[in-house]
């Protein structure tokens, strides 16, 4: 795989990781606890770092940017799936999770006239507890294979020569 089609791989790949969780969130309603967000923010700062990858690589530019910025995607995505390991653990009560996740979800309004006030009273989900599971995994441990599957294409495509 030359270094401009993995550079867009993992830019769309990213992009759509961050789309999937977005529309969990917004169309599902699942509301993500503050570790599922922190999750996010690899998503969203290598989606475009993969994208101008891809275009130096595209415009004929220095092969160093391109393998430096795909290592960093690499890296990003190591943050990432160590975040989701830390969270599959908390969820899986093999270790704790942060103080700040130790509240849980209030109850959903039925009250159209109460709901403004009760935006500002909205906790989001405990940590500890997985609010969907396909296959025996919750959302965080899917973002370990996938963080990791990221990781592999981009430290490849960063060492890859020519």
């Amino acid at each position: 795989m030359s270094r401009t089609v993995a550079a867009l791989f993992l830019a769309i790949a990213m992009a759509a990781v961050v789309g999937m969780a977005l529309g969990f969130e917004h169309i599902g309603g699942y509301i993500p606890c503050a570790l599922c967000l922190s999750q996010r923010i690899p998503y969203y700062i290598g989606a475009p770092l993969m994208l101008l990858a891809a275009l130096i690589s595209v415009a004929g530019g220095p092969s160093w940017a391109v393998r430096a910025l795909l290592g960093v995607g690499g890296l990003l995505m190591l943050y990432g799936l160590g975040i989701a390991i830390y969270h599959s653990g908390v969820e899986w009560h093999w270790w704790q999770g942060p103080t700040s996740c130790a509240t849980s979800a209030n109850a959903v309004t039925t009250d159209a006239g109460s709901l403004l006030g009760d935006l500002s009273s909205k906790k989001p989900p405990s940590c500890d507890e997985a609010a969907f599971r396909m296959l025996g995994l919750s959302f965080a441990g899917w973002n370990v294979l996938v963080s990791a599957a990221l990781a592999l294409v981009a430290f490849r495509a960063a060492m890859t020569k020519g």
